[in-house]
């Protein structure tokens, strides 16, 4: 399986599939998504950082540095 880095915390975050489980059985899941911000960036942020994320606006790149 392959990993990511968090654009958030800096851990490192599994990506399934790919070339990685061609030949296996195994259902692991991803733990992150890459998200389009206002902003116009994108970053890949694993599910804790993006529940930290404002709800009240949109969130900005400032608000992934802050994480």
């Amino acid at each position: 399986m392959a990993t990511r880095s968090c654009d958030g915390c800096g851990e490192d975050v599994s990506i399934a599939g790919g070339i990685a489980n061609i030949w296996t059985l195994e259902k692991d899941t991803t733990d992150g998504l890459t998200l389009e911000l206002a902003d116009g960036t994108e970053h890949f942020l694993c599910y804790p950082c993006i529940e930290r994320l404002p709800d009240d606006r949109e969130p900005t790149a400032e608000d992934v540095a802050a994480l």
